[in-house]
């Protein structure tokens, strides 16, 4: 038989193609080792397209996270700005201005009666002329404080009304104080006994200034006031509530920053990636800052408001009522069929500064001594009275307030005794005397005790308006521009890196 190809098998038929021997373990013979590679690793290994599936969806968490943690301490230490900036240049300064408003007032009306009790007396010559500058110095201090609330007021309807009312009604005030004046100059009165035309013109201005100015005034502090107490106590919660959002979102930032770095390490065989490492680092400290921030925000809000704030509004209102306390004394001389009325006037203003309570005046000037020699028997125990001097002497907070408090509250004491010689002396019928001390300003007489318990309150104001002013400066400097714009810019750099840190892996799989 000839050789050749080999044509059939057993009969013939068309021959088999090239015959496939596997191997027992089911490996592809050598001849094709790129497919046995890519069989074996489909068999042993997790799919590919897992990997840069779940490092995307990690980084973009990682993203999301960091603009969460972001937008929150922005949030928090934006609000905690914005609510320090209403209580330290809005609404306080407001409040304060308004019972500044209510003391230059109380005086003018104070000042008034004392040039109808100077009269024409020659010996009282030197008191007119010191009482008429006085007197045009305090409406000129109206006249700007009024300008400032006007300012202050708008957008508030209540506070608006309140301003108004006062504007409508300051012109009749000095209109009337005007006439009083003239008509007191042509009468010639004796010291303490003005003329009748002068004194019902001089009536009818103090009725409207008790009536119409002061309680408005009064009304435009109080709604200052309640508004710092609103925003304060607001602040104070939203403070609370964002630093722990503040550190919840910065915690999940961290973490998800941590899981990326591990994944990468897993997946890719390497131990760190540094722009990963950076930015955990950066953020971790960016969250401590802003917490941190963010307490010493809420620390400065308390010393603002509590420490500071309270004080200075409620020895502004002190002030105030003392001023128009002092302007009751004048009155009370003044005016005899309406002295009774007045000295009631006296004794309840008596109560708003130290509440110690009692039915008259002498009664008031016992339990008063008793008061203040209880406190300072035991200055640690808690002050025997209310009113704007107990608030104050519970309240002692900065280096030389207390010494200062203290010395307000003896010369309280001293002004009350003044004013029960004054009324020692009209009862009397020593009129001239009584005027001469009521108005002196001589040591050891009325107006010169006043004007010192006055520069009592002035200081101890300005110890607490300093660290007020102090607590709200540190709060604008820690929270100023220069934050905010570092903040967003460490935020994008955040940003980039996370991206960057990952580009290079994903690119293993293009």
């Amino acid at each position: 038989m000839p050789r050749g190809p080999l044509t059939s098998i057993q009969g013939g038929g068309t021959p088999p193609g090239p015959i496939t021997i596997t191997s027992p373990s089911g490996s592809v013979p050598r001849g094709r080792p790129g497919l046995a590679r890519a069989i074996k690793s489909a068999s042993l290994q997790p799919s590919s397209w897992n990997t840069p599936r779940l490092v995307r969806v990690l980084t973009g968490l990682c993203l999301a996270a960091l603009l969460t943690a972001g937008a929150i301490t922005a949030t928090v230490l934006g609000g905690a700005r914005t609510g320090t900036d209403g209580i330290g240049h809005d609404k306080a300064p407001q409040a304060v201005r308004a019972a500044d408003l209510y003391f230059a007032l109380a005086d003018m009306d104070a000042q008034a009666a004392n040039l109808l009790l100077a009269g024409d007396d020659p010996d009282l010559a030197k008191l007119r002329t010191e009482t008429q500058q006085t007197y045009e110095q305090r409406r000129t201090q109206a006249d700007s404080d009024l300008q400032r609330a006007t300012e202050a007021a708008t957008g508030d309807p209540a506070s608006e009304q309140a301003v108004h009312t006062v504007i409508d009604d300051l012109g009749q005030y000095e209109s009337l104080v005007a006439r009083a004046r003239l008509l007191e100059e042509q009468a010639h009165a004796p010291a303490g006994r003005p003329s009748p035309d002068a004194l019902t013109a001089y009536r009818q201005a103090t009725d409207l200034l008790r009536q119409q100015l002061l309680p408005a005034t009064d009304r435009v502090t109080a709604d200052n006031a309640a508004t710092v107490d609103h925003v304060y106590t607001t602040q104070r919660a939203d403070l609370a509530a964002g630093r722990w959002w503040l550190l919840a979102a910065g915690l999940v930032a961290v973490a998800a920053l941590v899981l990326l770095q591990r994944t990468l390490a897993v997946r890719f065989r390497r131990i760190l990636n540094p722009a990963l490492l950076a930015v955990t680092l950066v953020t971790a400290l960016a969250v401590a800052a802003g917490y941190t921030l963010a307490g010493t925000a809420d620390r400065n809000l308390v010393v603002a408001k509590v420490d500071a704030y309270d004080s200075v509004i409620a020895l502004s209102r002190a002030r105030a009522v003392a001023y128009d306390m002092n302007a009751d004394e004048s009155r009370y001389l003044t005016d005899p069929a309406r002295a009774a009325a007045y000295e009631q006037s006296y004794y309840d203003k008596s109560q708003s500064m130290a509440r110690v309570g009692g039915t008259t005046l002498a009664d008031y000037d016992a339990r008063l001594a008793a008061a203040v020699d209880a406190h300072r028997a035991d200055p640690h125990a808690r002050v025997p009275f209310d009113g704007f001097l107990g608030d104050e002497l519970r309240n002692i907070t900065f280096p030389g307030e207390g010494e200062a408090a203290e010395k307000v509250l003896a010369d309280y004491r001293q002004y009350q005794r003044d004013d029960q010689r004054i009324r020692e002396l009209y009862a009397q019928g020593r009129l001239k005397e009584a005027v001469t001390y009521d108005t002196g300003t001589a040591a050891g007489q009325s107006n010169a005790d006043f004007d010192v318990l006055s520069g009592a309150m002035d200081e101890v104001i300005a110890i607490n308006q300093k660290s007020f002013d102090s607590a709200v400066a540190a709060t604008d400097h820690d929270l100023g521009s220069g934050l905010a714009v570092g903040g967003g810019a460490l935020l994008a750099v955040a940003l980039g890196l996370t991206v960057l840190a990952v580009r290079p892996r994903l690119r293993e799989y293009r």
